[in-house]
């Protein structure tokens, strides 16, 4: 399926002029078109362009009662030489199809949807280009988004799904990067079971189960969450927007795949690069304990979230037990700027892209934030 495939229906007025570039946020508004696709009689169909939009739901879709639903999310960036390019989005199609079959969910092969997911996020940046920031450090998100949607009270899988791809210019997700963000280890919830659970998958029911811990870590002064294990609440997992990693007495130690953690894109990133230069790295499974021996040894390091959202947010300190352990100093270590700064400049075209991780797309309009 090409690009020139997909019908294109645009929006009679633009929102752009009500756009406050100075003040994206993270998520709150969303660019004038998007991409839709229906599942219907066991077939996906009907691609097409449609002005940003409502979109009716009767009250007993299945995504509403059981939790049908899945997502991902990848960005876009305006480059130094005003060329955009769109950050490793055939990895995500992979995420969204392995999320898709966890949730039963009738899913396209990995390559159709890696054409279509591209494709479709060609044609909406060439057509909201203005939309796509050009200030370091902000850029143009992408959220993919399939739902059930037949109506039904059965516990079963639903008949009828829509697929969507939306827009959204945003800025960094924390706003406190330089000095670090706080984490309180949650030894009480679970995020996702350790074992045959949804961990793995992109789906709203593993957001719902962070949302309390969430907020009651912001209620005692924390940024976020650091999830531990289901079973024992004793080893590391993620945090709630990232894949988390500790330099230890000189090497680099992050949790493993295994079923409850997100395999995420930046995360795959940064271990291709400790790789390439030689850095001494671990995937293992790594008990908070263990950390908290290292902090009272002085052998933490540097301590770093990994994701879509945040790229490479340092770690400044670790809430667990009522006690804080924080780093001697708050400021990004030499280790957690680089890969920020490396991983940066492929995304925005400073630095030359030697993985082949992004996907350009010229476009002849220049963003309207100057």
């Amino acid at each position: 399926m090409q690009l020139s495939d997909f019908p294109v229906t645009p929006v009679q007025q633009s929102r752009l002029s009500q756009v406050d570039f100075d003040n994206l946020g993270f998520g709150a508004i969303f660019c004038d078109h998007m991409f839709s696709m229906e599942f219907a009689d066991g077939a996906w169909r009907n691609p097409e362009i449609l002005p940003y939009q409502a979109i009716p739901l009767e009250p007993g879709v299945a995504m509403l009662h059981y939790g049908q639903t899945v997502f991902d999310g990848y960005k876009a960036f305006r480059g130094v030489d005003a060329d955009v390019r769109i950050f490793r989005p055939e990895m995500n199609a992979r995420r969204l199809h392995d999320s898709c079959r966890r949730l039963c969910i009738p899913a396209m092969g990995v390559d159709e949807m890696r054409d279509i997911m591209i494709n479709a996020t060609r044609q909406l940046i060439e057509l909201d280009q203005d939309w796509i920031p050009s200030r370091w450090g902000q850029s143009l998100y992408i959220r993919p988004l399939v739902i059930g949607t037949e109506a039904t009270l059965e516990v079963r899988a639903a008949d009828s799904y829509r697929f969507l791809i939306m827009t959204s210019p945003v800025g960094s997700y924390f706003t406190n990067l330089e000095k670090g963000v706080s984490l309180r280890v949650e030894d009480r919830f679970t995020r996702a079971a350790s074992i045959g659970g949804l961990g793995a998958a992109k789906t709203a029911a593993n957001y719902a189960a962070s949302l309390l811990p969430g907020y009651e870590s912001r209620q005692q002064g924390f940024d976020q969450v650091l999830w531990l294990d289901g079973n024992e609440h004793r080893y590391v997992e993620e945090v709630g927007a990232m894949n988390m990693f500790f330099k230890i007495g000189g090497k680099v130690v992050t949790p493993p795949l295994g079923g409850s953690i997100l395999p995420g894109v930046v995360r795959d990133s940064v271990l291709t690069l400790l790789d390439d230069w030689g850095m001494p790295a671990e995937e293992r499974r790594i008990g908070i304990d263990e950390v908290v021996d290292a902090f009272r040894a002085g052998e933490v390091e540097e301590m770093f979230g990994a994701g879509t959202a945040a790229v490479i947010c340092p770690v400044a300190s670790i809430g667990y037990k009522d006690e804080v352990f924080a780093l001697a100093s708050a400021s990004p270590g030499e280790l957690t700027q680089r890969l920020y700064d490396e991983i940066t400049g492929i995304q925005y075209g400073k630095l030359p892209d030697r993985y082949d991780w992004t996907v350009r797309v010229s476009v002849s309009g220049r963003a309207s934030t100057g």
